[in-house]
């Protein structure tokens, strides 16, 4: 939950939920909510996670830059 009377408080997730509204949840029709829970969990775990560079860490996964803080 944003802190009041700071609007970039919510920027990260905001811009997160955008990226997999556009990626993925556009894309798919799903047939029943457990399905697409299921879904975005697998994009999110797989993808997201694992495969997809991000900006906000020197465009590592979030995996690689956790690795790369514990080896440090």
């Amino acid at each position: 939950m944003s802190r009041r009377d700071n609007a970039g408080d919510n920027a990260p997730m905001e811009s997160f939920f955008k990226t997999l509204k556009v990626e993925r949840i556009y894309q798919v029709r799903y047939e029943t909510r457990a399905q697409a829970r299921l879904d975005i969990v697998d994009w999110i775990e797989g993808y997201d996670n694992r495969e997809r560079l991000h900006t906000s860490n020197g465009f590592l996964t979030p995996v690689a830059y956790e690795a790369a803080m514990i080896a440090a």
